[in-house]
């Protein structure tokens, strides 16, 4: 037909019909796949065996062999991570958890609270319950691992998978992400008063214990939560004050002194309490409490060396003043800060570092304001003049009943106070045997073996009471503190020989820091060969908490 349209460049008459078209096609799909000439078409699979896909080629290794290690996943699959052992201290359930990939960490199993529908307890809430527990943990002076672990096992234990804690000196967060899909919730608190008290803290890890094992549900925390903040010290203002004192009469004992200087010690220190509560109750703040608190002892040495010029005079003036300063060294907050530091929480340690420095700075400007004006007068005040007379019995005594008193003034719970009352005499026992002939070891690396020491007891009598282990160490470091040390500083600074007090002041800090390694180390020797109670097979491997390496 003259004018139809040619379609694919044939006429209308010649157009193939469409079943034509699909069957050229077909043959040229067909003619892609052909084999050139010469060469043979590939055998037809066996219907018995229609893919050959999964099987193991001949030669190869169903499992690796050793030298590969964990390159190549078993054949048997990879055995589930069981955090839930029981008899675990949930500590170390918990930093197990923290230290493992977000990825490479087990869900939450569903639990039977009552609560618990099919979507979970109420996500903001149990937000709000981690928050709270963690704000009180940190603010009793726990370290910032602890207080993560403890967040993340709260949380886990509700069925909150995908949360991230984060612990600084003065703020906590907690990240929760639903899904990979859902936008995650983070949420903060801002922990603005700080107190001590242990009986407080052993009832915060009671709780967390519980919560861990599933024993109660929600609202039972939140009660219990409640209950804990609204409970009383467990010692009045009046024995705290008293127990300032004994502590500082104590201290003096363990440097040479004698009933007399007992007596003072105590009486400086109780007046420079009474003066510390008294610029609290005006809201001062601690860099101005412990300045005022260390006048009082300070005064009350000058005064004694002004009464005579004597050798026993000057040593029972520089025991006096060395008491006081035994009860003001902030050795929990210094303690806390190296173990932060130590298991990688470097913000927080700077933090309480700062704060060590900032108090040491307040005790450092009362002392040598007192001596100043006590060597204007005429005292005469030397550091040769304060070594005296070695008695073991009586020091060992002093030792525990300062840490005694240490164990008033942290607010511990009764049943712990014997415990960590042997424990500082423990402490001071080897130090005492390591200073002194036969073995005359320089004071630091004895120290750091007390210490360490020290830690390791506390870290097994917390493993076996399931509380922390704050209460049985930080009262057993007390005998330990360089109080000597920092007094020898002080009184080479006032006198004008600088030189002498940095130094004295640097071997100080040297000792304190010295306790602080020495309690972590002791404490991580516990958790790394020492089975926990309870537990048959030993618990997965604890990742090390190191954040950066060198090579």
């Amino acid at each position: 037909m003259v004018g139809e349209p040619k379609r694919n460049g044939r006429s209308a008459e010649n157009a193939e019909t469409p079943e034509e078209t699909r069957q050229h096609l077909a043959d040229e799909v067909r003619s892609a796949f052909t084999p050139p000439q010469g060469v043979p078409l590939p055998p037809v699979p066996d219907d018995e065996h229609p893919s050959s896909e999964f099987a193991v080629p001949e030669g190869l290794l169903t499992s690796p062999p050793l030298d590969f290690g964990s390159a190549f996943t078993p054949p048997e699959g990879i055995a589930k991570v069981s955090l839930v052992k029981p008899g675990a201290p949930w500590q170390d359930r918990m930093r197990t958890m923290i230290r493992m990939p977000l990825a490479e960490r087990p869900a939450p199993e569903r639990s039977s609270r009552a609560e618990d529908t099919e979507t979970g307890p109420g996500v903001p809430r149990v937000l709000d319950l981690t928050l709270r527990i963690g704000e009180l943990l940190l603010a009793g002076g726990e370290g910032a691992e602890d207080v993560e672990a403890a967040m993340f096992g709260v949380a886990h234990a509700y069925g909150l998978d995908r949360c991230e804690p984060t612990v600084t000196f003065t703020l906590i967060s907690i990240t929760h992400q639903p899904s990979l899909v859902d936008d995650p919730v983070t949420v903060g608190r801002t922990v603005r008063r700080r107190g001590t008290d242990y009986t407080r803290l052993a009832a915060v890890f009671r709780l967390v214990d519980d919560i861990t094992k599933g024993d109660i549900t929600l609202e039972e925390s939140y009660r219990r939560l409640a209950a804990i903040r609204r409970n009383r010290h467990p010692y009045s203002k009046n024995a705290l004050t008293l127990a300032s004192g004994t502590l500082s009469g104590a201290a003096s004992l363990l440097v040479g002194g004698d009933g007399l200087v007992f007596a003072l010690a105590a009486i400086g220190a109780m007046l420079g309490d009474r003066l510390a509560w008294l610029c609290a109750g005006r809201g001062l703040p601690e860099f101005y409490q412990f300045t005022v608190a260390a006048v009082p002892p300070a005064a009350m040495g000058v005064a004694v060396a002004l009464m005579g010029e004597s050798n026993d005079t000057k040593l029972k003036a520089a025991a006096v003043i060395t008491g006081g300063l035994f009860a003001l060294i902030p050795g929990r907050a210094l303690v806390a800060a190296v173990h932060d530091g130590l298991t990688g929480f470097y913000i927080t340690a700077a933090a309480r570092l700062l704060e060590v420095i900032y108090l040491v700075v307040g005790i450092v400007g009362g002392v040598l304001v007192i001596l100043y004006f006590g060597s204007k007068l005429g005292a005469e005040l030397t550091p040769e003049s304060t070594h005296g007379t070695i008695q073991p019995v009586l020091q060992l005594f002093a030792a525990m009943l300062l840490a005694l008193a240490f164990c008033v003034l942290l607010q511990q719970e009764r049943h712990t106070v014997l415990l960590a009352t042997l424990n500082g005499g423990v402490a001071w026992l080897i130090y005492g045997v390591l200073v002194n002939r036969p073995a005359n070891i320089d004071a630091v690396p004895a120290t750091v073996a007390a210490a360490g020491l020290v830690g390791l007891f506390g870290q097994l009598m917390s493993r076996y009471q399931f509380s922390s282990s704050l209460p049985y160490i930080t009262a057993a470091i007390g005998p330990l503190l360089p109080g000597s040390a920092t007094y020898f500083g002080l009184l080479d600074i006032a006198q004008g020989h600088m030189d002498a007090g940095i130094l004295s002041i640097s071997r100080a800090a040297a000792l304190a820091l010295a306790i602080a390694i020495g309690v972590n180390l002791g404490g991580e020797l516990a958790r790394l060969f020492i089975k926990s109670p309870g537990v048959e097979t030993p618990l997965p491997g604890r990742r090390a908490a190191k954040r950066t390496r060198g090579f």
